[in-house]
């Protein structure tokens, strides 16, 4: 069985070098395909250099998380990976994880989604475990067991209903079935859509704790404007992928845009405090109910 590992680089050197010194001491046989969305910073240089057998392919330009992982995932796919598995640039897997994928494969013939463990970089804890998705209400809550102490209640495989793109293995069967990551999204959400329509196409997503990273969550989207990002992203696409698995009429979706907007503001203006990113949720609304997706400020243009 043919796995490929796919990261997505975007002026994150120092972060995908570390990524990539991890996987290099994963146990198995593996290929790595890093695609990188038009750095500044060095990075494709310092990749080359420090990691020649790794596929470096250059996007040119920020296709964003979709777009970027789109293009690792169609090399990968097109060099005749069975199973693709995103990893955040800035998440370390442990040597194990490809052994405890495969294992998992065996014990769930009609997985397509494999849902791997996320512990926090700066201590261990949970932080992600497996995940409702709140279709209904368009809010899932936090993930099982984040900042809890792992445990054996985190070490059960079985059934999840998304995974995390930091760390999520896609069959090649399921990818053929239901597409790739939708690039409209551009970044945010996109991993629990792929995860629908995974599960929609009769594929199983399955959680599998013996694969696993520690996950430093860097501020990918870049800079002062990360936060606002964010908020604008997440509330405009949470939006578009409810409605799109879950539609609930005229009244329903009122409400459910409203409940939505309600938790974002209330987010942006307690926890970040931000008048910018209090103006991003009403942004990603308008953008949401107008139908203007892809990149902020760009969306239709």
């Amino acid at each position: 069985m043919s796995w490929w590992f796919c990261v997505l680089n975007w002026n994150g050197r120092e972060d995908t070098l570390r990524c990539l010194a991890a996987l290099r001491e994963m146990r198995g046989p593996f290929e790595v395909v890093v695609a990188d969305n038009g750095s500044r910073d060095g990075s494709v240089d310092a990749i080359r250099a420090e990691h020649p057998d790794v596929t470096l392919i250059e996007n040119g330009a920020n296709l964003g998380y979709s777009g970027g992982n789109n293009a690792a995932i169609r090399h990968a796919l097109g060099q005749g990976a069975a199973w693709v598995v995103l990893v955040n640039n800035d998440a370390e897997v442990e040597p194990g994880t490809l052994e405890a994928l495969s294992a998992a494969v065996e014990r769930h013939p009609r997985a397509g989604v494999l849902a791997g463990k996320l512990l926090h970089a700066d201590g261990g804890d949970v932080q992600w475990a497996g995940q409702r998705v709140g279709l209904i209400t368009g809010y899932s809550g936090r993930p099982r067991g984040h900042g809890r102490r792992d445990g054996f209640a985190y070490r059960v495989e079985g059934a999840t209903d998304r995974a995390v793109g930091a760390l999520m293995a896609v069959s090649a069967e399921a990818a053929a079935a239901a597409g790739l990551l939708d690039e409209d999204l551009f970044a945010y959400v996109e991993d629990v859509d792929w995860s629908l329509r995974i599960r929609a196409a009769g594929f199983e997503c399955v959680f599998a704790p013996g694969a696993r990273a520690a996950h430093r969550v860097s501020a990918s989207t870049g800079g002062a404007a990360a936060s606002t990002h964010t908020v604008y992203y997440g509330v405009r696409n949470t939006l578009v992928v409810v409605e799109r698995h879950r539609p609930l009429g005229c009244v329903g979706s009122a409400w459910r845009r409203a409940s939505v907007v309600a938790v974002f503001l209330m987010h942006a203006g307690l926890v970040l405090r931000s008048s910018g990113a209090l103006r991003a949720v009403m942004e990603g609304y308008r953008d949401a109910v107008a139908g203007r997706l892809g990149e902020r400020g760009q969306a239709g243009s």
